[in-house]
């Protein structure tokens, strides 16, 4: 899918520009200038112009610096001044129907202020997301009432925001079909699912309330006639450890559908340790040897499979350590394991496998990592 910076560039190409510059000192420390560029001419704050001397600074199209250019971002002010090339209406007159991105408030009165105000940061911060992607404004708030608009921070005419339900928003655009984000679904999310005009994200964070309210929002727009395809994310097969911010939510969505990436390269970018321990909490158990020494139980797991959780969980050593210990899970090195193995007998004890230490010296199991 085309990004902003990439219908900015074909316009360019098409009148024959190959590098871009700017008055001024802005845009300089951006990490992808042409889409910074794009953005401010989309929302008519500038345009690109002919200069009749080289810029200091310009940057070809694929963004790396290069000598100077004749062709120049500036503010509209600058239009009885230099030749414009390229105006803001212009550049929207090429953008492709990109998506909506729902963000659904009807849950919103059932969190604390607190709650409140993090639903707000992640609202901005999903902002941020889809404006390095596209222009922002595909960012939708259903349910926007006045307390939110008062509490949130971000850039609201940079976003479409909406009073009423999620259902009206769509019929008013002409949309009868979503996808739902809902860990709940029984279905993973796919690039099949990438057609459709709009996807819907509940605006709830950690309230510790009933979990299962994002399947309530689609059983309110199936009920107003639109077709809800509900599909879930999930990090090889599990969706315990895939981040529940809605801004990290809607990021693995956006690196799927624009950066070509698989779900779980996406999840695993976009993780925290905090998830990665999760579910690193379910997949240890999973790899325990039960030894029973002198009548002591003690399960043991390779101290290797560090290596091969941090391959796809964003883990460190601390956190490693962190959930052995919560776990009261014992590290011992492979080849100690098979030595341990070799002097054990295997024995099924109350329906589970021990393997059985008939040595009343142990200690080599006494200490974690």
């Amino acid at each position: 899918m085309k990004t902003l910076a990439d219908v900015l560039r074909e316009a360019l190409r098409e009148r024959g520009i190959e590098s871009i510059g700017t008055l001024s000192k802005r845009f300089r420390k951006s990490k992808n200038k042409l889409q910074d560029i794009a953005v401010e001419i989309v929302h008519g704050k500038g345009a690109i112009f002919r200069v009749p001397e080289k810029t200091a600074v310009a940057w070809d199209l694929s963004g790396k610096r290069v000598e100077g250019s004749y062709y120049a971002y500036a503010p509209l002010c600058m239009m009885e001044k230099f030749e414009p090339v390229l105006t803001p209406e212009e550049l929207r007159s090429r953008l492709p129907e990109w998506p909506y991105f729902i963000i659904d408030l009807q849950l919103w009165d059932k969190h604390t202020g607190k709650e409140k105000g993090k639903v707000c940061l992640q609202i901005n911060q999903s902002y941020g997301l889809l404006r390095d992607y596209f222009t922002g404004g595909e960012l939708a708030v259903t349910w926007a009432g006045e307390e939110f608009r008062s509490m949130f921070h971000g850039p609201l005419d940079r976003i479409t925001t909406y009073e009423g339900p999620t259902a009206e928003f769509l019929k008013e655009k002409g949309i009868d079909e979503v996808v739902l984000l809902d860990p709940w679904a029984d279905e993973v999310l796919s690039e099949k699912d990438f057609e459709v005009n709009a996807f819907v994200i509940g605006g709830i964070v950690d309230t510790g309330r009933d979990k299962k309210l994002t399947p309530k929002i689609g059983e309110e727009l199936e009920s107003a006639g639109i077709r809800v395809r509900r599909r879930k994310i999930v990090l090889r097969g599990d969706v315990i450890g895939v981040p529940d911010r809605i801004n990290r939510i809607l990021g693995i969505i956006l690196k799927m559908m624009v950066e070509g990436k698989s779900m779980d390269e996406a999840v695993y970018e976009l993780q925290e340790p905090l998830h990665a321990r999760w579910r690193l909490r379910k997949e240890l158990p999973k790899r325990a040897v039960r030894y029973k020494v002198d009548g002591k139980t003690y399960r043991v797991v390779e101290k290797e499979l560090f290596e091969y959780y941090s391959s796809w969980l964003k883990i460190r050593w601390e956190d490693f350590v962190k959930v052995l210990r919560e776990l009261d899970l014992v590290a011992l090195e492979r080849k100690r394991m098979h030595h341990l193995n070799k002097i054990s007998n295997a024995r099924v004890i109350n329906g589970k496998l021990y393997r059985v230490i008939l040595l009343k010296k142990a200690a080599m199991l006494c200490y974690n990592c």
